[in-house]
């Protein structure tokens, strides 16, 4: 054997003597792991004293985040519902005050209807669930119909006119206004009883109330009523949708 052949082979001894020293070292016991794991947790959990410093803030109350400043709301009357509003007053003025602790009171030098919160006053969007519930009596909705805005909180109102979907005059609005009540107010009372809401005729404008998903199909059968749909395919759209709200639900 050469003196070159030993020399290589003294490096290849010498190389893989080193490698296996750092694959020794890399090599990490349990022991170690544990130890680690420890001193991790300790550095990221702070000590009491450092925690004792932060400020603690516990969580605010409806009345807590009242301000000073008394929100009001004034709703105007129309004309042909201010005398059945001196009748229903009593089933108007009791929720919005027992129920909403709020003050309320009938202005018939302006004939509008004056909310305001006050000390007793607890939810902070009381005001503006009276004042939907006081707008929708006025819109020409039941009281029973409309109270149940102050009870739920996923109703809203839609006003539409009948003019935003067709531009009709004259005889042909009549006739539209017509289709969309029916005889006896059979065709309304049946697009109320299929989709859960309830529908107010004012002129040429359109009230509904309800829940949105309701809202949206009453619109649609209103609309195509006015676009001069007959009452009987309506009727066929509305079974089909309920059927199917029936089998999603």
């Amino acid at each position: 054997m050469s003196a070159l052949d030993k020399m290589q082979q003294q490096a290849k001894h010498t190389t893989h003597s080193s490698a296996m020293e750092e694959d020794d070292e890399i090599i990490i016991t349990a022991d170690q792991l544990a130890s680690v794991a420890t001193s991790t947790a300790a550095a990221a959990t702070p000590s009491s004293a450092e925690a004792s410093d932060k400020p603690q803030f516990a969580p605010l109350s409806a009345k807590d985040l009242r301000t000073d400043r008394w929100e009001s709301r004034r709703i105007r009357v129309p004309p042909h519902r201010f005398s059945p509003l001196k009748t229903d007053w009593l089933k108007i003025y009791s929720p919005i005050v027992e129920y909403l602790k709020l003050q309320v009171r009938m202005n018939p030098k302006s004939r509008m209807i004056e909310i305001r919160s006050c000390e007793e006053t607890e939810d902070t969007g009381a005001i503006q669930k009276a004042a939907d519930f006081v707008r929708a009596y006025c819109m020409g909705f039941a009281v029973e119909d409309a109270i149940a805005l102050l009870r739920m909180d996923d109703l809203y109102l839609e006003t539409f006119e009948i003019k935003d979907v067709k531009t009709l005059n004259g005889d042909h609005l009549s006739r539209a206004i017509g289709r969309i009540a029916g005889k006896d107010g059979k065709t309304k009372y049946t697009i109320e009883n299929s989709t859960k809401t309830r529908i107010v005729l004012a002129d040429s404008k359109v009230h509904i109330l309800g829940t949105f998903q309701n809202i949206k199909i009453a619109r649609d059968a209103v609309g195509n009523l006015i676009l001069g749909s007959p009452p009987g395919k309506v009727y066929s759209n509305l079974r089909t949708l309920s059927s199917r709200m029936k089998e999603r639900f």
